[in-house]
């Protein structure tokens, strides 16, 4: 990567302004004071006319009198912000703020970068709102392409149902880097920002990612070690409420979207036996030990339950005619 001194840069386009210019442009753009590198933090106009005793519109006439003095010298520095431009074009024409101004600046020249991406009329910068973080475009042809691009692959991740990898969805990483609708997990999956796998909210939604990850039943006490800071009542609790877990065993838990039913054994093999019609004990045995990790015995002592189960002429089991 290219360096330059922009410190040295800003230096040389604040030498001709007054003190007072200096200090209004360095306090608006957190820029570090005298000589030094780093930033601060970006003054309001109002919190600035506050410490110089002057409305804030006199602050922004000062800050557009400084400006109007730095903006002849920057013609000097059109490599600079040619090598801007190649920056962004490389990430597709645009980039996300907090990104950019990392990769250009590092962690001492990031002030200075914002500054420089601000006095050129070759830049455009977009706020943050509820959809999109703060980001540098070439031009506002760039965010429109970016934001169709963004609604498409909503749409299409709705449509699946699932994290995709940056390659599945074919689309530059600094598109969806701006983007608050569309998000990336841990894994280095996108998917919406409403998904647990992309976005968990609190151990309920941790306690799902652990099922999708290891994809089989878990004791809810398992489950609590790959939970950091919770306890496992906590996690108990949040299982027994969530619908979409599913108690299989003693303290066993599973994914309803894994095909297990809610319900204690009996109601399992009630719905079997709705489904299915007369079975046999083994044929019960079988169906039920995939929808509950239990002894055959459990199984066994509620299928002998006559309130519910009777055997036909064939000695097969079935619903009493009661509860059909």
């Amino acid at each position: 990567m290219k360096v330059f001194n922009y410190q040295k840069i800003c230096q040389e386009l604040f030498k001709d302004l007054s003190e007072r210019q200096k200090e209004i442009i360095l306090r608006r753009f957190g820029l570090p004071p005298h000589q030094g590198f780093g930033e601060r933090k970006r003054e309001t106009l109002e919190a600035i006319g506050r410490d110089f005793g002057i409305t804030r519109e006199r602050v922004r006439q000062i800050e557009k009198a400084g400006f109007l003095k730095i903006k002849p010298k920057i013609v000097k520095y059109q490599k600079v912000f040619q090598y801007f431009s190649q920056y962004l074009k490389k990430y597709g024409g645009l980039r996300k703020e907090e990104i950019l101004l990392t990769d250009l600046g590092g962690k001492k020249q990031r002030a200075q970068i914002y500054f420089l991406l601000t006095i050129s009329e070759n830049f455009v910068r977009f706020g943050e709102d509820k959809d999109f973080y703060s980001f540098w475009a070439i031009n506002s042809d760039f965010f429109k392409a970016a934001k169709n691009t963004i609604e498409v692959l909503s749409e299409k991740l709705r449509k699946i149902g699932r994290p995709l990898s940056l390659k599945e969805l074919g689309v530059l990483g600094s598109y969806l880097e701006i983007s608050k609708k569309i998000l990336q997990n841990a894994d280095g999956l996108y998917g919406l920002k409403d998904w647990p796998e992309i976005n968990p909210r609190g151990v309920k939604d941790k306690a799902y990612l652990v099922f999708k990850k290891l994809g089989k039943p878990l004791h809810f006490k398992e489950i609590t070690k790959f939970i950091e800071g919770s306890l496992s009542q906590t996690v108990h609790n949040e299982l027994i409420k969530d619908p979409r877990f599913v108690l299989v065993g003693r303290g066993i838990y599973a994914l309803k979207e894994w095909g297990y039913e809610r319900g204690q054994v009996k109601d399992v093999i009630a719905k079997i036996l709705k489904e299915n019609g007369p079975l046999t004990k083994s044929e019960i045995l079988e169906r039920v030990l995939k929808q509950r990790l239990v002894k055959e015995n459990t199984i066994l002592i509620n299928l002998n339950n006559k309130k519910y189960f009777l055997k036909d002429a064939k000695g097969r089991y079935q619903l009493k005619t009661a509860i059909i």
